[in-house]
């Protein structure tokens, strides 16, 4: 039984595997992430659409972008560390940020009411939003990245869990508490930057 489910759902297995590369090499800061993120999306394109997830679907698309964005980010950042370290937004910053998320999923979702048989469309189009700015955040080493996954993904196992996508679910079961982590761990370094600047 087990067996013949992991060969059914090898792609996704896969993606798995490399998100969690992916999140766990985010956490350490090193740059390998952006690789794994990456490959993971190109997988997750075809899964999320095959689901009716679309706007998850076309979400992996702009991760395969921001891979490479991450990317130069990061290796800018290697070449001159003192302009690249972990850092905040102001209040007003994170204001902006989650209105404009939840502008665009009620936009969204109701586009996808319109013309597609999208399952969950306002759950889906927050869902993808948000990774969208949180993927941005992750690139800029913004401490508060690691909140926005939290709401994100605690969302998401909910939408997986609905489309059957339980392999995915637990994926992001285990990102929440690698969320945890990462928040502390990264808050510790922005702690530690900021004592050395004063």
């Amino acid at each position: 039984m087990i067996f013949n489910y992991i060969f059914q759902n090898w792609i996704e297995i896969i993606a798995v595997i490399l998100a969690i590369f992916y999140l766990v090499l985010a956490v350490r800061q090193n740059i390998i992430c952006w690789v794994c993120g990456i490959i993971s999306s190109v997988l997750y394109f075809f899964i999320m659409h095959s689901a009716g997830l679309y706007m998850e679907a076309y979400l992996q698309i702009f991760y395969v972008f921001m891979g490479f964005y991450g990317w130069s980010q990061w290796k800018i950042g290697t070449r001159d560390t003192s302009n690249f370290e972990v850092n905040t937004w102001n209040k007003s910053q994170h204001f902006f940020a989650a209105s404009m998320i939840l502008i665009l999923s009620i936009f969204s979702a109701a586009l996808l009411r319109l013309f597609t048989d999208a399952t969950l469309p306002f759950l889906d189009a927050l869902v993808a939003w948000g990774a969208v700015v949180a993927t941005y955040m992750v690139a800029k080493k913004l401490l508060e990245n690691w909140i926005y996954w939290l709401v994100i993904d605690s969302v998401s196992i909910f939408l997986f869990i609905s489309r059957d996508l339980f392999p995915t679910a637990f994926l992001f079961g285990i990102y929440i508490i690698i969320i945890i982590y990462g928040y502390r761990l990264w808050s510790k370094k922005f702690q530690e930057n900021n004592a050395l600047s004063t």
